[in-house]
């Protein structure tokens, strides 16, 4: 019985390792990546499902038209969430812990624009074992949000 437990907890431990991101001392100042997403109608309907925003600014075209915006736009917090993706599954990854963030909406995002979201590494804080990043979200290429954003990232030292 011992035996087949050292067995699993082995197998968890290896899977585990093929999941896991990138440690603090793999991460360098400059080191970036990034994650792209068209966005659709169905995109702001489930956003606003999940979130509970239902403003009629991002769910009905007719009231979105007589704003300033001139038609329907997709949350901000939907484009600011691209940002999140970047951070848990590419750079640092998974096992990283999102400690803050700041955003500036610079501009609207529509139905059918594809939104890239770029993170940036800045600084390291190797006391803290957490790293500053510039964080951007654009559209062809025009900034639509930025911001930055701190994150705890599991030293090599740690790891059990």
């Amino acid at each position: 019985m011992q035996m087949e437990q050292a067995r699993e907890a082995k197998r968890v431990k290896e899977a585990n390792e093929l999941l896991h991101g990138l440690y603090f001392e793999d991460i360098e100042e400059g080191m970036k990546d990034a994650y792209a997403k068209t966005i659709t109608n169905a995109d702001i309907i489930t956003f606003a499902g999940i979130s509970g925003d239902t403003n009629p600014v991002h769910l009905n075209h007719e009231f979105a038209s007589e704003t300033m915006f001139e038609g329907q736009i997709a949350h901000g917090m939907l484009t600011a969430s691209f940002i999140s993706t970047v951070i848990g599954t590419k750079l640092p990854g998974p096992g990283c812990i999102y400690v803050s963030q700041n955003l500036r909406f610079k501009a609207p995002v529509k139905v059918g624009d594809t939104v890239t979201a770029t993170c940036t590494v800045r600084k390291k804080i190797p006391e803290k074992h957490m790293i500053k990043m510039e964080t951007v979200c654009s559209v062809g290429g025009k900034p639509v949000l930025d911001g930055d954003a701190t994150i705890l990232v599991p030293l090599k030292a740690n790891k059990a």
